[in-house]
C-alpha cells in the first residue's frame, strides 16, 4: 500500500501532534487556567519540565514506536518501557509504577503483574501513549484494534483501559487514511454491544457536555471525554489543531496527558503541516529526541510494514 501525500503529512502528524500536547499541556498540570491565561510551552509545572519537554506520555509513547520502529511485539514493548524506568523518570504514573517495579522479564510477565493490582486501575496511563500503534497498522484494522488492547494490558487490566485504546487507535488509523474523525462512530458501530452502549452515550456527552460534566480526567473514561470534547469543540476553529489543544489545557486537570490523547488524533486528522512551527521548533524529550526524529520514527514504523 502506498500513502498519498496527505497520508503522509497526516501520519506524521500522529507522534508530532502527541508530543506538542503533551509539552504545551505540561506547566499547567493539576491547575486550572482562567480564560485570561494565555496558554504557551511555557514548562515548569509540578516537575520543572523545559519550555517544550515531552512528558512521561509521550515517553511511553516513544517506547512504543521504538519498538515498532523494530517490527516488535509486546515483549519489546515491555523492554522499552523497562528501559524507559531505569533512567528514574521524574513523572510515572502510579499504576504504571507498580508494574514496572516487579522487573518482569516479559510481556506476559508484565501483563499479568498489571492484571493482579487490586483496586482502580483504570487510570489514563495507556491511553496517553497508544497512538504510535495505528501507524504499524494502517492496512489492518483488526490487528490494530488487538495490538492496542495488548499494549493496554501491559500496565493497565481495566478492561474500558482496553476498550478506549482499541477506539482511539483505531479512529487514529482511519482519521491517517480517511482524513475525518468518522473512526470513532466505525469503531463502534462494529464493537460489542455492551462496548457500544458504555460509550456512545458518554461520548455523546462529551460532545453536548462540558468539563465539569467529566472532571476526574485521571481516569481513562473522563480523560478520553474531555479530548473528545475539546476536538468537536475545535473543529469549526481556523486552527483546530491548536485551538483544541489549548481547550485540553483550559480544561484542567490531568492537563498533559489529555493534550496528548487529543493531540494524536489531532495529528492524524490534520497533520504535522498543522503544527505551528513555534512548537516543533521546541518540543523534545526522552531520549534527546526532536521534532525531527519523531518524523524518522514515523517513517522507519510504515516501511518495517511495508508501506510508503
Amino acid at each position: 500500500m502506498e500513502l498519498t501525500a496527505i497520508e503522509q503529512d497526516r501520519a506524521r502528524g500522529v507522534l508530532l501532534g502527541t508530543a506538542v500536547g503533551d509539552a504545551l499541556g505540561a506547566g499547567y498540570e493539576f491547575g486550572y487556567p482562567s480564560n485570561e491565561t494565555a496558554i504557551a510551552m511555557i514548562g515548569g509545572g509540578a516537575f520543572d519540565w523545559a519550555p517544550g519537554e515531552w512528558t512521561d506520555d509521550t515517553s511511553m509513547a516513544l517506547c512504543v514506536a521504538r519498538a515498532l520502529e523494530q517490527g516488535g511485539d509486546v515483549d519489546e514493548v515491555a523492554e522499552q518501557f523497562r528501559d524507559w524506568f531505569d533512567q528514574d523518570p521524574p513523572d510515572v504514573g502510579n499504576q504504571t509504577r507498580l508494574v514496572l517495579s516487579q522487573r518482569s522479564r516479559s510481556g506476559a510477565d508484565m501483563t499479568a503483574v498489571a492484571a493482579s493490582l487490586a483496586g482502580r486501575t483504570g487510570g489514563n496511563g495507556s491511553l496517553m501513549r497508544t497512538a504510535p500503534i495505528a501507524l504499524a497498522y494502517l492496512d489492518d484494522p483488526a490487528g490494530c484494534r488487538d495490538a492496542a488492547e495488548r499494549i493496554s494490558a501491559l500496565t493497565h487490566s481495566d478492561p474500558r483501559a482496553g476498550q478506549a485504546c482499541r477506539m482511539w487507535s483505531h479512529a487514529i488509523r482511519f482519521a491517517v487514511r480517511h482524513g475525518t474523525y468518522g473512526g470513532v462512530c466505525e469503531f463502534l458501530d462494529e464493537a460489542e454491544a455492551d462496548v457500544r452502549e458504555f460509550w456512545q452515550p458518554l461520548l455523546r456527552q462529551a460532545q453536548e457536555g462540558q468539563p465539569s460534566d467529566f472532571p476526574n480526567n485521571g481516569w481513562v473514561v473522563h480523560a478520553l471525554q474531555t479530548a473528545w470534547w475539546a476536538i468537536h469543540r475545535s473543529d469549526d476553529a481556523e486552527r483546530p489543531l491548536p485551538a483544541a489543544l489549548e481547550l485540553c489545557v483550559r480544561a484542567g486537570g490531568d492537563t498533559d496527558t489529555t493534550a496528548a490523547i487529543a493531540g494524536g488524533l489531532l495529528g492524524a486528522r490534520w497533520g504535522a503541516s498543522a503544527v505551528p512551527s513555534e512548537w516543533r521548533d521546541i518540543v523534545h524529550g526522552y531520549p534527546e529526541l526532536r521534532a525531527d526524529d519523531l518524523d524518522r520514527i514515523t517513517s522507519n514504523i510504515i516501511a518495517k510494514k511495508g508501506l510508503s
